[in-house]
C-alpha cells in the first residue's frame, strides 16, 4: 500500500478542521463527526484550540483509503501561526487547499497558494460550504483564476447552492479542457482538431497535477459530506505517493516538538530515506550531536502505535533525543532547505503578574520557544524582563493563555513594537592588544566589519593563522561575535555583514613551582569572550549602521470612487502605491507600506471604502528608516557601548 503525507491548508474559518473530521469519518476512522463549535474535533487537541475554535498546532492523523495510507496533517489557518504551517510544508507529498464558497479567496489563501506553487507541492482545491447562504461557484472560480493561478481545473459543477441539498456533480467540462490545453501542447492540438479523448484528458490532468502545474477544484460541504467522496478519489488518483529508499542512508527532518506527561521531549519527524529503529544512535541538529532513540511510534488508522522502526516516507514520533529542536535534520541533512515565510516582525515584553516567580516564567518561555523557535525569547538580566517575538495579536493571546493554562503563570504584555534590523553602512575595524592599556583582558582581538549583500546573514572569517593560538579561543571569539551582533548600535540585530578576525594573541599557560596553574597570568576563554564585544562595537561605530524597518507588500481593492479619499491616507501612513489597475467598478492598488502601519490601515479601511475595501499584505523586505527619529531598542546585555559600565559589570573593575 502506498503512503501519502497530505497537508490540509486554508485561511481561517474556511472549514479546514471540519473537512479533516469528514475525511476521517468517511474513511471509517471515527464513528461520529466532531465539531469545531463543540470543541470535540480529533485534531484540535489543545484546550485552547477547543475554546477558541481555531487550530494552533499542527496535528497528524492517519487513515486508509483503497490503495493509499494517508498521513493527514491539519495546519493552522490564522496568519499569526504561519510558522507552524511552514514547518509542515517540508514534509508534504501533496496538499488540499480549502477555500470558502462564501468568503472566497482571502489574503491568506493567496499566501498559501503562492508558496505551494513555488515549492512545487501538488495541490487540490476544495471549495467548502456550498450549503451555506451566500455560497457561490462561478465567481469563486473566476477569483481563483485571477488571484491564485489560471491553472485551476473544475472537476465538476455545484447544484443547489446555499441549501442543505447542495451537491457536487463530477465531470470534466469545457472549462477544464481550456485550462489543461494551456498546459499541454499535444492536448491543445487535439483540442483544435476536436479529437480530444476522455482518457487523454484524464492522463494530462494526472500528470500536470503531480507536477504541481494544474490544480483540480472540487466543490462540496464538510458538514453535509457533499463532494467529499470525489475529493477522496482525487487524493487517491491525482496526488503522488511518498518516495524514498528504505535501505538508503538515513535522512529525516523534525517539524514539531512537544513534551510528554513526564516532561520528556517527543519529536515529530518525516523520514525521507533509510530506516530508523528504536535504540539506534543517530546524528541530529545543525551542528550534529549524537543521541539514542529510545522509542518510535507511527500513525496508523487514526491511532499512534509503538513500533520497532520507521521507514522512508513515513511520519512518526521519536523519544530519547533530549536536545532535539524543530527544524533539526536527522542523519544526513537534505539539500536546499530554506525558509518559506518571513520571520516575525513584532515584539512585546512579558510582564509577570503578582506572585509570578521569574525563574518559573523563564523556564516556561524557554519551553515554549522549543516548540516554536520563532518566538525567540530575549532575557534582559539588567531589567529582569523577558520579551518574545510574534506575528500578531492573536498569537500574543495564545502565549498568554498557554502560560496560564499549562504553567499556572498569570502574565500581561506591554504594547507590541515592530522589530527592525541594522546593517553596516561601511567598513570599520578595531583592535586591542594583550597587556596594553586600556585592555584589562589577557587577549588580543582585532576585528573588521564589512557590509555584505542583502540576505547574506553573518559570515565570520579569519585573516590570522588558525594555529596562532588554541582553537577554543577562536571559537570563543566567533561565538561572542554572533551573540554580540544580536544588538547593534541602536539595539537591533545586525545582519548582512562579514566579520573578519585580523589580529589574535594570548598569554600561554603559566604556573608556579609546586603551585600549579596561575589563572592571573594565563589567557582563558573568558578573556576572549570579555574583550570581543568591546572590539566589535568599536568596529561597528567606525563602520556605522543603518536601521531598517520591515515593509509589507500590500494589495488593496476598493470601489473606484473611493480612491480620492484613500490616497492621502496611504501617504500619511508611509504607503507607496506602485501599480494601479481597475476591475470593473473597483480599483486595485499594489505597493509597499511599513509593517508598523498595516494594522492602522486595516482599521481605517472600512470607513474609507464603505466597508467594501479588501486589504491583503505580507512581509516583503526591509527598508531604511527615513521618517521621524531612528527607533532604538533597549539593550539586554552588559552594554559594550559604554566601556566603563561594561567593565564594571564584566570584570568588576574599570580600565581606561
Amino acid at each position: 500500500m502506498h503512503l501519502l503525507n497530505l497537508g490540509i491548508l486554508a485561511h481561517v474559518d474556511a472549514g479546514k478542521t471540519s473537512l479533516t473530521e469528514r475525511l476521517l469519518h468517511t474513511a471509517g476512522v471515527i464513528d461520529r463527526l466532531g465539531s469545531v463549535d463543540d470543541g470535540n474535533t480529533r485534531t484540535d487537541t489543545l484546550a485552547l484550540e477547543r475554546q477558541r475554535g481555531i487550530t494552533i498546532k499542527s496535528a497528524v492523523v492517519s487513515f486508509p483509503l483503497d490503495g493509499v495510507t494517508v498521513n493527514l496533517i491539519d495546519t493552522p489557518g490564522h496568519p499569526d501561526f504561519i510558522a507552524e504551517v511552514e514547518r509542515v510544508l517540508g514534509v508534504l507529498d501533496g496538499a488540499v487547499l480549502v477555500v470558502s464558497a462564501v468568503e472566497g479567496v482571502q489574503a491568506q489563501t493567496r499566501v498559501l497558494m503562492r508558496t505551494l506553487r513555488r515549492l512545487r507541492i501538488p495541490t487540490l482545491v476544495f471549495v467548502n460550504k456550498i450549503d451555506r447562504r451566500g455560497a457561490q461557484d462561478e465567481p469563486v472560480l473566476r477569483a481563483m483564476a485571477r488571484r491564485l493561478t489560471r491553472a485551476v481545473v473544475p472537476m465538476g459543477t455545484a447544484t443547489g447552492l446555499g441549501t442543505r441539498e447542495a451537491r457536487f456533480v463530477p465531470g470534466l467540462g469545457p472549462a477544464a479542457l481550456d485550462a489543461l490545453a494551456d498546459l499541454d501542447d499535444e492536448l491543445l492540438t487535439a483540442y483544435v482538431e476536436d479529437t480530444v479523448s476522455y482518457d487523454r484528458l484524464r492522463t494530462v490532468l494526472a500528470d500536470r497535477t503531480r507536477q504541481a502545474l494544474a490544480h483540480p477544484v472540487y466543490f462540496g460541504s464538510a458538514v453535509t459530506g457533499a463532494g467529499v467522496p470525489e475529493l477522496i478519489t482525487g487524493i487517491e488518483r491525482l496526488l503522488p505517493p511518498a518516495g524514498g529508499d528504505p535501505d538508503g542512508e538515513l535522512s529525516g527532518t523534525v517539524f514539531k516538538v512537544e513534551r510528554g506527561p513526564a516532561g520528556e521531549k517527543i519529536a515529530y519527524a518525516r523520514i525521507f530515506t533509510g530506516t530508523l529503529r528504536a535504540r539506534d544512535r543517530v546524528l541530529f541538529g545543525a551542528t550534529p550531536e549524537e543521541g539514542k532513540v529510545t522509542a518510535v511510534s507511527v500513525f496508523e488508522r487514526g491511532a499512534d502505535l509503538r513500533q520497532e522502526s520507521i521507514g522512508a516516507g513515513r511520519i512518526g514520533r521519536l523519544w530519547g533525543l533530549g536536545g532535539i529542536r524543530i527544524g533539526d535534520p536527522i542523519g544526513v541533512p537534505r539539500a536546499g532547505r530554506q525558509r518559506h515565510f518571513a520571520p516575525p516582525t513584532l515584539e512585546t515584553v512579558v510582564v509577570p503578574g503578582p506572585g509570578v516567580d521569574r525563574r518559573s516564567l523563564h523556564i516556561a518561555l524557554t519551553q515554549l520557544a522549543e516548540q516554536d523557535p520563532l518566538i525567540d525569547v530575549r532575557h534582559d538580566e539588567v531589567r529582569q524582563e523577558a520579551s518574545v517575538s510574534l506575528y500578531g495579536e492573536v498569537q500574543k493571546e495564545v502565549v498568554q493563555a498557554t502560560l496560564a493554562d499549562e504553567y499556572g503563570l498569570d502574565v500581561t504584555f506591554r504594547e507590541t513594537t515592530t522589530l527592525c534590523i541594522e546593517r553596516p553602512a561601511g567598513t570599520g575595524s578595531a583592535v586591542e592588544f594583550n597587556k596594553k592599556a586600556p585592555n584589562p583582558f589577557l587577549a588580543t582581538v582585532g576585528l573588521r566589519v564589512d557590509p555584505a549583500p542583502v540576505g547574506a546573514g553573518v559570515d565570520f572569517r579569519l585573516e590570522v593563522e588558525l594555529g596562532a593560538m588554541p582553537y577554543a579561543f577562536f571559537k570563543a571569539v566567533e561565538d561572542t561575535v554572533r551573540e554580540t551582533l544580536g544588538q547593534g548600535l541602536h539595539g537591533w540585530r545586525v545582519t548582512d555583514c562579514t566579520v573578519t578576525m585580523t589580529h589574535s594573541g594570548y598569554s600561554p599557560r603559566q604556573s608556579h613551582a609546586h603551585q600549579g596553574f596561575d589563572k592571573s597570568m594565563s589567557s582563558t576563554g573568558a578573556d576572549f569572550r570579555g574583550l570581543t564585544p568591546l572590539v566589535l562595537v568599536d568596529a561597528l561605530r567606525r563602520a556605522g549602521t543603518r536601521v531598517y524597518e520591515p515593509m509589507h507588500r500590500f494589495r488593496l481593492e476598493a470601489p473606484a470612487d473611493t480612491l480620492g479619499g484613500l490616497l492621502p491616507v496611504l501617504a500619511r501612513l508611509g504607503a507607496v502605491p506602485q501599480t494601479t489597475g481597475t476591475h470593473g467598478s473597483s480599483c486595485v492598488l499594489e505597493g509597499s507600506v511599513p509593517a508598523a502601519r498595516v494594522h492602522g490601515l486595516g482599521q481605517r479601511l472600512p470607513g474609507l471604502t464603505r466597508g467594501e475595501g479588501e486589504l491583503e499584505s505580507a512581509f516583503d523586505h526591509y527598508a531604511p528608516v527615513t521618517r521621524g527619529t531612528v527607533p532604538e531598542r533597549p539593550r539586554t546585555d552588559h552594554n559594550p557601548l559604554n566601556r566603563k559600565e561594561y567593565l564594571l559589570n564584566v570584570t568588576h573593575r574599570v580600565s581606561g
